[in-house]
């Protein structure tokens, strides 16, 4: 053992260090996971507020709208394009990872698409969005 106490010291050392560097990369990570949702969180809240900036938006939500006699706008379209890239984010952010209420989502999806606007314009986009995801919204809807 005394004609070894350098190697084992070595060893101890490096068992320690790896270990240091496992929690370290453990606390990186849930650190990301934990910024990333406030990041996806912020976006989230970016879109929806368009909603108050442009009041002409808020047709989206009506249950009812007369699309024979007034067709989506460019702009509407735009903003329900804008909240499928979001979401299609949110999907691959959960594929990855980061944790969602999967009711509360799915409560979402089901409650925006069933709306005349959204549904239309979704039923346009799926084909331009991969099988997996659109999978995923079909599931909730």
């Amino acid at each position: 053992m005394a004609e070894h106490w350098f190697e084992l010291s070595q060893t101890v050392i490096l068992g320690a260090g790896l270990f240091a560097t496992a929690a370290s990369l453990r606390t990186d990570t849930k650190e990301r996971k934990i910024q990333n949702l406030f990041d996806l969180t912020a976006a989230h809240r970016e879109i929806w507020s368009v909603l108050y900036d442009r009041p002409q938006l808020n047709r989206i939500l009506e249950a009812n709208p007369d699309l024979a006699r007034h067709p989506v706008t460019p702009e509407e379209e735009l903003f329900v394009h804008f909240l499928i890239l979001h979401l299609r984010t949110s999907f691959k952010a959960r594929l990855n990872g980061l944790e969602f209420d999967d009711d509360a989502v799915g409560a979402d999806i089901r409650d925006f698409f069933s709306r005349p606007i959204p549904r239309r314009l979704w039923e346009n986009s799926k084909k331009f969005q991969d099988e997996a995801f659109v999978k995923f919204v079909e599931s909730h809807l």
